[in-house]
């Protein structure tokens, strides 16, 4: 409406600018948070808000841009529309995460595997949009379904190449909508510089509109965060009020980005103030990341916000549990053939000195991992440690850890596991 009011935009294309803008940057925001060790509630609140408001920001961008398009809004309609399209989405993603699953499970190649887990996400979509429902709900479905299951689908050798190649994926697309950005920004100012407003009057216009983005994110999240609370009372059985402190945190970081950038550079040359819209949406992002990017870190510090530490205890109990579970199946290897007693007696060894590490002690024996060179000790070596994964896996479904405690400690599973390969 600002958009509308001070710079003559339509108020149809207004709202897709409010689409537009409207999600903010979770890599940004966990950046941040994992520098400065915030408390893990935080971060999740973080993380889960960026994949719900990126995929609600979407759809309500696809409705504003058929209003504009097509010059007619009907709220009804839409609203009908909105709840097909996400249904739609949701069903679809569940179909093709639920074939992927089947292929992973039946194919034991990492190659293959890490091209079809990147090409998954363009046949959600793909799929979805062709079917005219939601494509991004749809990638969303099948994303969090796949990751679910993927600690139990995928071999060590997929998961530790398909990490790289993924973060490299990441880094390149977001990097690519930045340079996108900064080729059509040229483009963009030589259009503007014959608005009827000029281009510095814009800027300031743009910096205002990036403070009403910053104070509806605050007056929104206080209230969100605290009138159910006093509604049901029931809520704060289960969670109860968070601390003032920890909400203006996440109040403040609401940062925006790719996402945002990606949608604005998405609209046709065509589309009506296209260009304004694209540098309203490029100011904006430089506001949001500049002054509260720069100004979380000193905020955190004044408010004193500091690691609760939970995310390290759930670690340490699950490398606990973990390690003790695979020393009573060692143990039972033992029990059942007496013979190999001896030859296990090492290897059981070395699981009571990583339980004695986890515990904080001094482990009773030094030097290299008999069960990383030594043949005798492979068998049982892979049971421990398909012991140890089944574990942390079933604690994750338990939620008793969550999965970037699994992940830390799937890690370092897949990496013993792939030096005892080395070694064989």
């Amino acid at each position: 409406y600002l958009a509308h009011y001070f710079m003559g935009l339509p108020l149809a294309a207004g709202f897709v600018l409010g689409a537009i803008i409207s999600p903010p940057d979770a890599i940004a925001a966990t950046a941040i948070a994992d520098r400065l060790k915030l408390p893990r509630r935080i971060v999740t609140i973080l993380e889960g808000e960026s994949l719900v408001n990126d995929a609600t920001a979407l759809v309500a961008y696809r409705f504003a841009v058929m209003a504009v398009v097509t010059g007619s809004f009907s709220l009804a309609k839409a609203s009908g529309q909105f709840f097909i399209m996400g249904i739609g989405g949701i069903l679809i993603g569940l179909v093709v995460g639920w074939l992927a699953e089947q292929f992973h499970k039946r194919v034991d190649d990492a190659p293959i595997e890490i091209t079809v887990s990147l090409l998954t996400p363009f046949v959600a979509y793909l799929a979805a949009e062709h079917l005219a429902v939601s494509g991004v709900l749809a990638v969303v479905t099948a994303g969090l379904y796949l990751g679910w299951r993927m600690p139990e689908l995928l071999t060590f050798k997929t998961r530790l190449q398909g990490g790289p190649v993924w973060e490299m994926v990441e880094f390149l697309l977001t990097g690519f909508v930045f340079i996108l950005i900064g080729l059509q920004l040229p483009e963009v100012l030589s259009a503007l510089s014959g608005h009827e407003i000029p281009v510095p009057r814009l800027v300031w216009y743009a910096l205002l509109i990036s403070l009403a983005v910053i104070v509806i994110r605050i007056l929104w999240v206080f209230p969100a965060t605290y009138l159910p609370r006093l509604i049901f009372k029931k809520l704060c059985r289960h969670d109860p009020y968070p601390r003032w402190r920890h909400v203006t945190i996440v109040a403040w970081t609401g940062m925006r980005g790719v996402v945002s950038l990606a949608a604005a550079l998405a609209l046709d040359d065509t589309f009506p103030g296209r260009d304004l819209i694209l540098f309203l949406t490029f100011i904006v992002i430089l506001a949001t990341l500049v002054v509260q990017g720069l100004s979380l870190p000193p905020l955190i510090r004044w408010l004193n916000i500091k690691d609760d530490g939970s995310m390290e205890k759930e670690e340490r109990e699950a490398r606990l549990k973990a390690n003790q579970s695979a020393l009573a199946r060692l143990n039972e290897i033992a029990e059942r053939d007496p013979a190999k007693a001896d030859a296990l007696e090492r290897l059981r060894i070395e699981y009571e000195d990583h339980i004695r590490q986890v515990e904080g002690a001094e482990p009773e024996s030094a030097g290299t991992p008999l069960r990383l060179f030594s043949s005798e000790y492979e068998r049982p070596s892979h049971e421990a440690l398909h012991v140890e994964r089944r574990t942390i896996i079933k604690l994750r479904n338990q939620d008793v850890i969550n999965d970037e405690v699994l992940r830390r400690i799937q890690q370092d599973i897949d990496l013993a596991e792939a030096r005892l390969r080395h070694h064989q």
